[in-house]
């Protein structure tokens, strides 16, 4: 068990960061993150708004988002839910069902038209194959990948899973001309000379401030500098 709101707090003051440019990244609400972070849940709107804030602080942070809805479900569990609102629930729940049966019925009596009337004028000496045309599946995409490509003389290069704690996947000298791949989503990265380095997330270009020593946190979303 851990501090849920300190641990926010404890994370967005050292990597140098006010409520205001998080609620730029994350697009919530800066008295929602307060809330979060002083653990006064009962501010936002319903459980699903504060396991969805929850998330998205937490990874903009370079956090496990799901451990946070994990130890928020542990603790807190469904006490925000009064009994008004799981009557509610199931209700509306009974309707979607019915809706689903009803839709089915339909399908099946439209097939059972059409195989009655395929029978009826398909004629004696023509009999149906039965062959049903498949359709292909559309290709998986491709999953996201970190691509790092040495500029010049190249530079040193390190990259952690999520944040500057996460699990080490590269500490090398990217030479100029070579490429480096990481499969992933969020890293942190230090950079020794960010202009000898070309970056790229899940096939966009990320761009690094011009600096030595850079340490940088990387998302789909975003590109802020970090702590060491």
């Amino acid at each position: 068990m851990f501090e849920l709101g300190n641990s926010l707090r404890d994370a967005r003051t050292k990597q140098g960061l006010d409520l205001s440019q998080v609620e730029l990244a994350t697009k919530i609400r800066a008295k929602y993150l307060r809330a979060l972070e002083d653990e006064a849940f009962d501010v936002l709107p319903s459980e699903t708004y504060v396991k969805g804030f929850l998330r998205s602080y937490a990874e903009s942070l370079g956090l496990d988002g799901q451990l946070y809805v994990d130890e928020y479900t542990s603790r807190y569990g469904s006490e925000r839910f009064d009994e008004p609102y799981r009557r509610a629930r199931v209700h509306q729940d009974r309707g979607l069902e019915r809706k689903v049966v009803l839709v089915a019925l339909a399908g099946i009596a439209t097939v059972t038209a059409l195989v009655i009337a395929a029978w009826k004028f398909g004629g004696s000496n023509s009999p149906s194959t039965g062959i049903v045309p498949t359709t292909q599946a559309e290709p998986a995409a491709p999953p996201p990948e970190l691509k790092l490509r040495g500029v010049g003389s190249g530079t040193y290069v390190e990259v952690r899973r999520g944040s500057s704690e996460g699990k080490v996947l590269l500490q090398a000298t990217v030479d100029g001309g070579t490429v480096q791949r990481i499969a992933g989503s969020r890293f942190w990265l230090y950079v020794r000379r960010s202009r000898a380095l070309e970056v790229t997330l899940d096939g966009k270009s990320v761009s690094l401030p011009a600096r030595k020593n850079l340490r940088v946190l990387v998302t789909p979303t975003r590109t802020a500098l970090a702590g060491s």
